[in-house]
């Protein structure tokens, strides 16, 4: 029962793969759109509020489906899989969901891996971009318009990003909405976590440099320990 139950959640995984990538990419140029578009331009904002929605539902069935063919109970589900869970109640999180719907799919096609280091650096790399403009989009968002706001244009909010996923934090703009704040709180969460993740694998490779280099040169073009 259990590899039948395997079984359909992986036929239900490989046919909702693709679409979701697509459904992502959809969802975050919608909000791109929602949030840079004029106010004056309400059949935009209409059409990208519409497919933010649309896909938004697609991920929910997506969610609801993985949950009933995976046998476990709700709440056993919710703590296996909390990062699709969080990302389902926050969409701003999807990029996350973005990135690890394509590293799947580049191992279903039995593509080349990249080496750990590689893939440590390209993971962290392509998240911090799509959170990085996603994060950058909401602030502006609930920014733009508030009062005593210092970040006023989508230029400003993208330098307060960068300043922010990257821990120097200027200081020369800075979000004075409560969402805002909650945004940034996340976004030096994880600018810490990816600082962290990009410096050890960075460091580990360096080890594993200089202990080769100590060992000397394979012999008889050999690699060591062969």
């Amino acid at each position: 029962m259990h590899e039948v139950t395997a079984e359909r959640r992986q036929r239900w995984e490989d046919l909702t793969e693709i679409p979701l990538l697509i459904a992502s990419l959809l969802y975050l140029a919608a909000y791109a759109v929602y949030v840079l578009a004029p106010p004056t331009d309400h059949w935009v904002r209409g059409v990208a509020l519409l497919v933010i929605v649309g896909t938004w539902l697609c991920f929910a069935v997506d969610y609801l489906f993985r949950m009933l063919l995976s046998g476990l109970r709700p709440l056993r589900f919710l703590r296996a899989h909390w990062l699709d869970t969080l990302v389902l109640v926050l969409p701003l999180l999807r990029p996350l969901r973005l990135v690890q719907i394509y590293m799947a799919l580049q191992r279903r096609r039995e593509r080349p891996r990249m080496e750990l280091y590689q893939r440590v650096v390209a993971y962290a790399g392509t998240s911090a971009v799509l959170l990085g403009f996603a994060g950058a989009l909401a602030v502006y968002q609930h920014e733009r318009y508030a009062p005593g706001a210092s970040i006023v244009t989508f230029g400003d909010s993208v330098w307060w990003t960068c300043a922010t996923l990257t821990t120097i934090g200027y200081g020369d703009v800075v979000p004075v909405t409560t969402m805002g704040r909650t945004i940034a709180a996340f976004m030096m969460a994880f600018g810490l976590a990816l600082l962290g993740a990009v410096t050890g694998s960075f460091s580990s490779w360096l080890v594993q440099v200089f202990e080769q280099d100590e060992k000397g040169p394979p012999e008889n073009g050999k690699a060591p320990g062969k």
